[in-house]
């Protein structure tokens, strides 16, 4: 207990965000090790059985570090109203853009998924501000065009990496960078909806319904749309060994360095901790993967970094927003993880 309260706020921020960053490229990493290990010719870790094997996992740390909150009493005083609200979180952001982003990082560059799915945070204040009228300073609405622009660059500028590519509009664009674009976007209506819907709901709670429920309907959509032989291979230890360290370290213990963050700071040190999450991001496809960004996303990521720098300044223009203190048992919507002038405070794609 010593060493968790030693450790700083702005420490815990950087564990997460290194960590999140890493995801990506460890995912596509764990790939490759199946393929060392295939059964009858298929990789047992394929991208379905790694999102659908770490879901499991995660649901069973998070609902043992949890379990207090599996309050029966509390939950039979949710309206009609909430589980709505937790049906379509779990839809949008637990089973949607995951399976979306997975699909991303096996038809595209890691690069491209990491710097693509930055477009999220921009999507976030312009729904915040159309649908909760959120005010914003005219920094952060510069630094959030500029970010779309630096993906608008990624997605429609013509790249030799590979990627499957789909006609739309006159233009090539690539399926994985779509799948990743359609991903950011599910994740920003997930989080809208926590914003308007989940003021009775407590984090704990909110973290287990949204996995299992999206675990669910993860597994009845890959049924319906590829077969139950899909998960043939499911079940093949290698698969579970690897996904229990994957959930342990990158799904759980990511989670709770980013909520001990936010803790123990203000929004103006999580915006600029998570402001190196897209270069850290592009550092850890290099170093694990050996993956260098390409022209494109140089130029797109040059853009984006831009618009973060910009929305960093709106972020510092007075009022200051005041820190929030995160305690057991807050709701989903007290935490203010993306409000309008700081829409950074969550890293995105966290691995499941």
């Amino acid at each position: 207990m010593k060493v968790i309260n030693s450790i700083p706020g702005r420490g815990y921020l950087l564990l997460a965000v290194l960590i999140f960053a890493a995801s990506s490229s460890v995912t596509r990493q764990l790939t490759e090790l199946g393929a060392q290990h295939l059964i009858d010719g298929r990789n047992p870790v394929s991208f379905c059985n790694v999102l659908f094997v770490g879901n499991i996992w995660a649901l069973i740390i998070l609902t043992l570090l949890n379990r207090r909150e599996l309050n029966l009493q509390a939950i039979r005083q949710f309206s009609g109203k909430d589980w709505l609200g937790l049906t379509a979180v779990a839809f949008f952001s637990g089973a949607l853009a995951p399976a979306l982003f997975f699909g991303a990082l096996e038809r595209t560059m890691v690069n491209n998924v990491i710097l693509i799915g930055r477009i999220e945070p921009p999507l976030t204040l312009a729904l915040s501000v159309w649908l909760l009228h959120e005010r914003v300073n005219r920094w952060v609405v510069a630094g959030a065009i500029v970010s779309f622009l630096g993906v608008a660059a990624i997605v429609l500028i013509p790249q030799t990496t590979g990627s499957e590519m789909m006609p739309m509009g006159g233009f090539q664009v690539g399926i994985g960078e779509l799948m990743t674009l359609v991903g950011a976007i599910a994740g920003a209506l997930g989080t809208i909806v926590s914003k308007i819907s989940l003021g009775n709901v407590s984090l704990g709670f909110f973290s287990i319904y949204r996995n299992a429920l999206g675990t669910l309907i993860f597994f009845v959509l890959v049924i319906n749309l590829f077969g139950l032989q899909h998960f043939t291979d499911v079940f093949a230890p290698v698969v579970w060994q690897w996904m229990f360290i994957y959930s342990a370290v990158i799904v759980v213990f990511g989670q709770f360095c980013w909520f001990m963050g936010l803790k123990r700071t203000d929004a103006s040190e999580v915006s600029l901790a998570n402001s190196f999450s897209p270069v850290a991001g592009v550092l850890a496809a290099y170093l694990i993967l050996g993956e260098a960004p390409t022209a494109t996303q140089y130029i797109g990521g040059v853009i984006i970094l831009v618009g973060i720098i910009l929305n960093q300044i709106g972020i510092s223009q007075p009022p200051t927003p005041q820190p929030h203190r995160v305690k057991p048992g807050d709701s989903v919507a007290a935490i203010p993880a993306q409000s309008a002038e700081n829409p950074d405070r969550s890293v995105g794609f966290k691995g499941v």
